[in-house]
């Protein structure tokens, strides 16, 4: 079957759920993996100013995968066809 829309027109959110997703599973990933949760990877850049420090927004990665449960190993991040790196 073909696809609905070709590989330029597709979105990010596409991408990932035609060949990110397949491409991580098939590998074994199968229950090791989280995407796009509320599992954040950072807490935040620390942004001072003067004597303020305030923390920038944590940030969630597209897939995490682990080793164990509370070993993470790997970020993997999807782009739309659109970007370059």
């Amino acid at each position: 079957m073909a696809a609905i829309l070709s590989k330029p027109e597709m979105t990010g959110e596409d991408i990932k759920l035609n060949f990110i997703t397949p491409a991580i599973q098939s590998r074994g990933w199968k229950d090791k993996i989280t995407m796009e949760t509320a599992v954040y990877f950072t807490d935040g850049r620390i942004n001072i100013k003067g004597n303020l420090a305030v923390r920038g927004p944590r940030k969630k990665a597209d897939y995490i995968l682990y080793f164990t449960s509370d070993n993470p190993i790997a970020i993997v991040e999807a782009k739309d066809n659109n970007h370059t790196s």
